[in-house]
């Protein structure tokens, strides 16, 4: 059995509020949830305009399937055109 945490630090340049910013976050997340069996938490960032950092957490039996997952996760948010990648960090138990 092998446990994934995949943590992204984004940047939302168009964000002016704490409102504007949890809309785009909140859409970004609802869609992570109900396209992957993860889990989703806001870990950093809730009081920044433009600054937030998610991590997902994945189980599986093979590391070849969580890395997967976590690629197309990498790959929806590179799509998303109101937020940025900044850092991102994977590791494997």
């Amino acid at each position: 059995m092998i446990v994934g945490i995949l943590e992204v630090s984004l940047h939302i340049p168009a964000a002016n509020s704490l409102k504007m910013k949890r809309k785009v976050i909140v859409s970004l997340k609802e869609r992570m949830k109900r396209q992957f069996n993860i889990s989703l938490s806001e870990t950093d960032g809730q009081n920044t305009w433009q600054r937030c950092t998610l991590a997902c957490a994945m189980v599986a039996v093979q590391r070849q399937a969580v890395e997967r997952e976590f690629q197309h996760i990498l790959d929806l948010i590179d799509a998303e055109s109101s937020v940025c990648i900044t850092d991102q960090w994977m590791d494997f138990f």
